[in-house]
């Protein structure tokens, strides 16, 4: 039997594509699916003696209500259904559970001498990334052709030199600037790079007429093998180029992220969810350039406005407890200085340490010297993703598919990321200078 709210809800989904999200009664995505007609898919599932499979009925009998999100076309709703399912992890989508991901260009630009190659997995890592598209010859098609246009590298080397010329044929056969042998200087090749970048940002269309002009002009001469290795190539480029967006609608995001706060605060035993939480990561190498990072989250998201980095100055060697230690004296005494509140910067309702027992007991040694006993503190263990408690509590294993878990990791994982990258700033600059002195 069809709920009065389920029938009303029929009435305005649109006859557009897009993907829709069932839910239960506690508000539990189950189900994750893509149409390109979504009042039509949509409509199937609940029409009276529909002849459904075992495990569709079963899925319809569980749902109380449904969302949906409109795309542009149908390669944009088979990457956002694929990359919800990914997230949510649905009861009911079992087939696509390990299913791979699709195939994605990444430019390091990071590099000396930057390159593109093909990935599975898009990272907050500071590269150029395009895509993930569902067809993998477009990726790879695109890439070789940027790769020979604006004579970028395939080797994989870190920094290209004369003995990996030795074993390359993009150079015989002019299709790559050749930086290991220093015909091409370090400022001109990130310039090519770049307007690779941009081209296929999709702010270059003009290249997209000049192949398909090359396509025309050799079909008109009867080199009908070139004309139709163009003819695929411009397909592929006009794929790549194209705007492909996977978004979570607004509402959508906000729901989970106010989901995940609530799990967050009755998992650790908070009288209210988190509305401000910071998180601490200590970054070093052997011991050296070691530092530290704060970041913030405010209703959930990422505040960067009030992220800081700290370079440890107490503590000789690797020791995150006591590094840890440090980072926080030094943050909760500069909370109290004149000016701190202007910054936003009050005492979180939260605070993570990423590690485990040592650097969490560390941490709250730190705030009890200052007389702070109202911050509550956990620590986040990178394992096994466990939460850690200091007052004799057990470990917390949240579900792998828990909001409160996605809180917590995406916060750790960008305190990783943004001590990661200071820690890397202060190393290149340790080395440009010791080259200058020698």
């Amino acid at each position: 039997m069809v709920s009065e709210l389920i029938r009303e809800r029929l009435k305005e989904v649109p006859n557009r594509p897009g993907c829709y999200l069932m839910r239960d009664r506690r508000g539990v995505i189950i189900y994750v699916g893509k149409a390109k007609d979504l009042r039509r898919r949509v409509s199937s599932y609940f029409r009276p003696r529909a002849n459904h499979a075992p495990k569709v009925r079963s899925m319809v009998d569980t749902v109380f209500d449904f969302e949906w999100m409109t795309v542009k076309n149908d390669a944009e709703a088979l990457l956002t259904e694929a990359e919800l399912i990914k997230h949510h992890k649905p009861h009911f989508n079992i087939l696509m559970r390990d299913d791979k991901r699709y195939l994605a260009l990444r430019g390091d630009s990071a590099a000396e001498w930057p390159r593109f190659s093909c990935v599975r997995t898009v990272k907050d890592d500071g590269a150029k990334y395009f895509g993930p598209f569902p067809s993998s010859p477009v990726v790879r098609t695109a890439k070789d052709f940027v790769e020979k246009r604006y004579g970028i590298r395939e080797c994989k080397s870190e920094c290209p030199c004369e003995e990996d010329h030795r074993h390359c044929l993009a150079d015989v056969i002019r299709t790559c600037s050749a930086p290991c042998l220093g015909r091409i200087s370090n400022a001109e090749y990130r310039a090519r790079f770049e307007e690779a970048c941009e081209f296929l940002a999709g702010h270059r269309p003009s290249i997209l007429s000049e192949v398909e002009a090359e396509m025309r002009e050799a079909a008109e001469k009867g080199r009908y093998e070139t004309a139709a290795r163009l003819r695929d190539t411009l397909f592929a480029l006009k794929e790549m180029t194209k705007a492909h967006f996977v978004r979570t609608p607004p509402e959508m995001r906000r729901r989970n992220v106010e989901q995940g706060l609530k799990e967050l605060a009755e998992a650790i035993g908070l009288k209210a969810p988190p509305r401000f939480i910071e998180c601490c990561d200590i970054s070093n190498l052997f011991g050296t350039h070691s530092v530290a990072s704060l970041v913030v989250a405010r209703d959930g998201m990422p505040d960067k406005r009030l992220y800081r980095h700290f370079r440890i100055k107490t503590i000789e060697g690797a020791d995150d407890p006591r590094s840890m230690a440090e980072v926080v004296r030094r943050r909760f005494t500069h909370d109290a200085a004149p000016g701190a509140k202007s910054l936003g910067l009050q005492k979180p309702d939260l605070f993570i340490c990423d590690g485990g027992i040592t650097q969490l007991r560390a941490t709250r040694a730190a705030l009890a010297e200052l007389g702070i006993d109202d911050v509550p503190t956990v620590g986040l263990a990178e394992r096994q993703e466990e939460i850690v408690f200091d007052d004799g509590r057990e470990n917390l294993l949240l579900p792998r598919d828990s909001e409160a878990l996605f809180v917590c990791t995406r916060l750790r994982d960008e305190a990783h990321r943004f001590a990661i990258t200071y820690h890397r700033h202060l190393r290149d600059k340790d080395l440009r200078d010791r080259l200058k002195k020698s």
